[in-house]
């Protein structure tokens, strides 16, 4: 089925980021959907954690399946977050529009994320709904997607376009799931974010992606499109199944992120939530010394 390309010399170009490893069973797939959409100008970044498999090689055939440049960039594996940064700083778009080998995009899901963002300046981040994608027999996707299948059903506050720190506020932030955005394939970044707040950490395994949403709210508007515009895949191989397999928590570490950077927009509960697990009874002390002065 042909998709009308939406051709229109002032838009701005936006890089389609394709961070890789290992990923020939899926990549044909979300090179498609890169390749399908509606929106131009594009550019396909892909940073590529030294494959062993096709997966370069299936990437390299769609140079010629489409108008749209793609640029390869082998990376040397330092990491998730290090790979998903080298594709951002290989970028030359005003937006960046992350895509996992393992996810696809909707044809008109760049097309709606650009005409979110440009509708106004402070517009840091715009993000989605997402379908997931995943084998119904396995139970540990099964209790996955029963926790984090809808991300915003807790939110207390949540508009097209808000403050991202009412985010930071909403008493359920620190009410599962955590991750109120979603995973980079559901969201569309203004590339100066990168500027103003750095880039993804490179310590974290499991929380990288929502630690950098904060350190977003902190400073931008965001925009939320209540439909789903990408889908997310579960498999054995990927991270977030490794994560699982694996016990690796973060909790307490953001927590203390969220404490230490972000004190002052944080609500009462959820500064009670962390002060409780973390016995930081110095801290709750001082906070009500404050309260009762700005009382």
């Amino acid at each position: 089925m042909e998709h009308k390309v939406k051709y229109k010399m002032s838009l701005p170009l936006v890089s389609i980021c394709i961070p890789t490893f290992n990923g020939e069973k899926f990549i044909s797939e979300a090179m498609d959907s890169a390749i399908s959409q509606t929106y131009r100008p594009l550019e396909i970044i892909v940073s590529d954690d030294d494959s062993k498999d096709k997966t370069l090689e299936i990437i390299t055939t769609y140079k010629n399946k489409t108008d749209i440049p793609i640029h390869i960039f082998h990376h040397k594996p330092e990491g998730i977050g290090a790979n998903w940064n080298n594709c951002v700083s290989h970028s030359n778009g005003e937006y960046i529009k992350f895509l996992f080998q393992d996810d696809l995009l909707e044809v008109n899901c760049v097309e709606k994320m650009v005409d979110a963002i440009i509708a106004d300046k402070n517009i840091g981040l715009v993000f989605s709904k997402r379908k997931i994608l995943y084998d119904k027999e396995s139970k540990i996707h099964l209790k996955w997607i029963d926790i984090n299948g809808d991300l915003q059903k807790n939110m207390e506050h949540i508009l097209p376009i808000q403050d991202g720190k009412i985010f930071l506020k909403d008493p359920k932030l620190l009410n599962s799931p955590r991750n109120k955005i979603g995973e980079p394939v559901a969201v569309l970044l203004n590339k100066k974010v990168f500027e103003k707040v750095g880039y993804f950490s490179t310590d974290l395994k499991q929380t990288l992606d929502y630690e950098y949403w904060y350190r977003i709210f902190k400073h931008y508007n965001v925009c939320f499109l209540n439909e789903q515009l990408v889908s997310f895949r579960l498999h054995n191989q990927q991270a977030t199944a490794f994560n699982i397999l694996n016990s690796i928590n973060e909790t307490k570490l953001i927590e203390r992120i969220l404490f230490r950077n972000y004190f002052k927009y944080l609500h009462p509960v959820s500064i009670f939530i962390i002060i409780k697990k973390h016995l930081l009874l110095n801290r709750w002390i001082l906070y009500f010394k404050f309260k009762l002065k700005s009382a």
